[in-house]
């Protein structure tokens, strides 16, 4: 099953756009995602000098994570539905002024508070994004290249896995975080800048409002009605606590268990990214032959990776090979559960995604806290643990449930 076009207007925008605008529009998107993924985790790479400079523990620094999912997710499907008769160009365009005041804020924050607070507000216009972003791609090209328009504004996931946390990692290094943040508030300026110049506004359609307008009351009674959509939003939530659990505090893992240096951490970080982008491109492939299968076989290699690292993660190449596998088999089930929330709601396309979102960013929150607190108080090791158990909860429950799901009509 691959990604669904979800427009249902009367006016259908495929039609008003000129290819080459429309790719243009997908491409700015697709930087979007990369600056909002990008900013969201930064704060993995980046622990230990954070910790030092603010003078917190490395669990409390988490909580930048924590924050800004958080916010994201609770958030999401309220604002989504209030602004469902918003214009989705000048909806982006603001959630990415607020990316780029935030990241200029977190650079010269005087004290962790105030950081945590900046955090809190991003993640809702994070969390909006996410919800928004690939329907208003899959929109703006032609009807026929819908879904490969999705599949490139989710490649900027690889991207910012790839390039993006590792370069804040590299920037941190040279300049300190500050530094690091600073930069990222004008590469928020500049796609800023990128959104409004290429997405089109449309001369019979110039407000491209959601084409799903769903009310409050409704977003949250999609999971009630609808089965399949609510086992989808359980897996995800087992798979993202387990999966962002373990991974946020990757670094201070590398760090206490083979003392890494900054340069090998930059490395894995690389290497995550690089499994990652050949796993989304393998659950390209797979994800059509069998959805059911692809989430569980990626969610085995995952729980392989994780005891790896535990178990010869102590050598350089322990690591290197933990961490391919892990990267990948992410990239697999974070393609599949996309497609399997979107098959579960087909009709109801920017709500079931809205809750997506919600799941999505509250459990990597949650994953960050809870890690946290294991990380402080047991010990970093116990980390990995935790994402082991997680992701195997979400890989039984995906195996025990049907082989089909349909949605709810």
């Amino acid at each position: 099953m691959s990604i669904q076009d979800e427009t249902n207007s009367p006016v259908t925008p495929h039609e008003q756009v000129s290819p080459t605008r429309g790719w243009l529009g997908v491409a700015a998107i697709t930087a979007s995602l990369f600056i909002f993924l990008t900013t969201e985790l930064m704060p993995i790479g980046l622990l230990t000098p954070l910790s030092a400079s603010l003078g917190v523990s490395v669990g409390s620094v988490g909580l930048m994570v924590t924050a800004q999912g958080l916010a994201a997710g609770l958030g999401v499907p309220f604002i989504v539905a209030w602004t469902r008769r918003v214009n989705r160009r000048r909806l982006l365009t603001t959630l990415l002024a607020v990316l780029a005041v935030g990241n200029l804020m977190t650079s010269i924050a005087p004290n962790y508070p105030l950081i945590l607070g900046t955090r809190l507000i991003m993640g809702f216009a994070s969390g909006v994004f996410w919800a928004i972003g690939v329907s208003m791609a899959m929109r703006i090209v032609p009807a026929k290249h819908a879904n490969r328009a999705a599949a490139v504004v989710m490649s900027g996931i690889s991207i910012a896995t790839v390039v993006g946390i590792p370069l804040g990692t590299l920037l941190e290094s040279a300049g300190g975080w500050r530094t690091t943040f600073l930069i990222w508030a004008g590469l928020s300026a500049l796609v800023f800048l990128a959104v409004a110049v290429t997405i089109p506004s449309l001369p019979s359609l110039p407000s491209l409002p959601s084409a799903n307008a769903v009310s409050v009351r409704e977003v949250f009674e999609l999971p009630v009605r609808n089965v399949p959509l609510r086992l989808v939003l359980v897996m995800v939530v087992f798979f993202v606590l387990g999966h962002f659990g373990a991974y946020t505090f990757v670094r201070p893992y590398l760090e206490d268990s083979t003392s890494a240096t900054v340069g090998f951490i930059t490395v894995v970080l690389i290497v995550f990214g690089t499994g990652g982008a050949i796993g989304n491109f393998i659950g390209g492939q797979t994800v059509n032959k069998s959805l059911r299968g692809s989430f569980i076989v990626g969610g085995l290699i995952m729980i392989a990776a994780l005891v790896m690292l535990l178990t010869i993660g102590t050598y350089d190449f322990g690591v290197i090979a933990a961490m391919i596998l892990w990267g990948l088999a992410f990239g697999v089930v974070q393609l599949s559960q996309i497609n399997m929330t979107l098959s579960a709601a087909p009709e109801t396309f920017e709500a079931a995604m809205s809750l997506n979102t919600m799941a999505y960013n509250t459990c990597i929150a949650l994953g960050a806290l809870i890690g946290g607190l294991f990380a402080d108080h047991v010990g970093v090791t116990s980390v990995v643990w935790f994402g082991i158990v997680l992701v195997a909860l979400a890989v039984i429950l995906r195996a025990s449930t049907g082989r089909r799901t349909t949605p709810a009509i």
